[in-house]
């Protein structure tokens, strides 16, 4: 796709592309009420600004963009929006919003909202419209009804979710919608976009959305999340700047918990390849995932996050993780709520058990600053065992010159190592 080649070339220079991000669950990082009881708990609170208190922190950690899970109106996580136009009460409003917005520029923080355009939120106004058999609304939707009576019997829906109505995204008033929703934030101060469950999107989609939306602001990044598939064939085909490197999140924490470094060596050399096509969103945990901590251990972890920072791609720390938090992921019912929690109020309530994580992560920040050839960088391996892998970073194009050596070991005291010319730059243990 001609317009898509062409787009990833114009990124080259990209500021997006060198910024570390900071991702945060609103909902579960201020205390809102995630499944609201009553109208009281739905109360328009500036939850918002607590965030807003949090963003030296994320200046000291090393970080320039602000991840913002969704903040749009919705009935309770987030995911099952009932007003893309409206910030949720139980966040704020739109001044709340605007303070924040404000607030992250005045500091050099690009901020990134979550779009959830693959469904919206049974109560929406908008489905209940197709419900009650508005044309044009229903068009919008896949609806069946009964053709005696015309009354809805099913519609699809999201994972067969039933508060998750999915859109049909053939119908063209499902992509004004998105491409109405995007600039009217965008022109709030908006600067990119993750594209929840892109990979449930048809990726012609965002064909017929992003362009419009380009012409306006020409600097905006377009990330979908996208768990499987062929990623550079659905950057290609749907013109998106960057995808979810899944596959390179479970290798790295697989691979580390079992003592197997060739899992990670495979998948470093597929990491290569869509370099070659993309700069994919590189992370070690996310709002949906078991933390890295729980997963494999603190010592282990500092590996994973020594990966996360030395290999290409535009990397994302999950908040909580840079103070080695635990959270476990179960599969039911609020099962997401112990990798949401909420944050506290202010640093002294962060205590000191985590500080050696933030202590790390500040120096491997700061070997990718010093470092920004990093972000498009291949990995070439020079040693790989079970317990112990080795390889260069490498840059390309006009940084074809710039190389740094990274060494991983396993076993009873895992440690890192990474080196330009002998000279070792940084050293990680925990």
């Amino acid at each position: 796709m001609a317009y898509a080649d062409a787009r990833r070339d114009a990124m080259t220079n990209d500021p997006n592309l060198t910024t570390i991000w900071w991702q945060v669950y609103p909902l579960g990082f201020t205390g809102a009420p995630i499944r609201p009881g009553n109208d009281a708990e739905r109360a328009l609170t500036p939850r918002l600004d607590m965030i807003t208190s949090w963003l030296d922190y994320l200046i000291d950690l090393g970080a320039k963009g602000l991840l913002l899970n969704p903040v749009f109106a919705s009935t309770s996580h987030g995911y099952d929006t009932t007003d893309y136009f409206r910030i949720d009460p139980r966040l704020g409003d739109d001044s709340t919003f605007d303070r924040l917005v404000a607030a992250c520029h005045e500091r050099g923080i690009r901020i990134m909202l979550d779009g959830v355009f693959n469904h919206i939120g049974r109560e929406s106004a908008l489905f209940r419209s197709a419900l009650a058999g508005d044309a044009g609304a229903g068009r919008m939707f896949r609806i069946e009804r009964d053709a005696t009576t015309g009354t809805a019997t099913d519609y699809a829906k999201f994972e067969g979710n039933g508060d998750l109505p999915s859109f049909n995204h053939d119908d063209p008033a499902v992509a004004r919608l998105v491409a109405d929703v995007m600039r009217h934030w965008m022109r709030r101060g908006v600067d990119a976009w993750r594209l929840d469950a892109a990979y449930a999107v048809p990726p012609a989609f965002w064909t017929r959305v992003l362009p419009d939306v380009r012409r306006e602001f020409p600097h905006a990044w377009f990330m979908g999340e996208v768990i499987h598939g062929d990623y550079p064939a659905i950057v290609r085909d749907s013109g998106l700047d960057s995808i979810t490197q899944y596959q390179l999140w479970k290798a790295v924490w697989s691979s580390i918990k079992a003592g197997n470094f060739w899992e990670l060596d495979w998948a470093l050399k597929r990491h290569n390849e869509f370099m070659d096509a993309f700069t994919p969103f590189t992370f070690v945990g996310n709002h949906d995932v078991t933390r890295i901590v729980s997963q494999i251990g603190g010592a282990e972890a500092a590996l994973a996050m020594t990966v996360l920072f030395t290999v290409g791609g535009v990397p994302c720390i999950y908040y909580g993780d840079e103070q080695a938090w635990r959270g476990v992921k179960a599969d039911a019912m609020g099962g997401d709520d112990a990798v949401r929690p909420m944050f506290p109020a202010n640093r002294d309530g962060l205590g000191g058990d985590g500080a050696w994580m933030f202590r790390l992560l500040q120096g491997l920040i700061s070997v990718r600053r010093r470092n920004p050839w990093m972000a498009g960088a291949r990995v070439e391996p020079t040693h790989v065992a079970n317990l112990a892998y080795s390889y260069d970073v490498v840059g390309t194009g006009e940084d074809s010159g710039r190389r740094l050596h990274v060494d991983l070991r396993l076993g009873e005291r895992p440690t890192a190592d990474i080196s330009e010319g002998g000279m070792n730059l940084y050293h990680v243990e925990h």
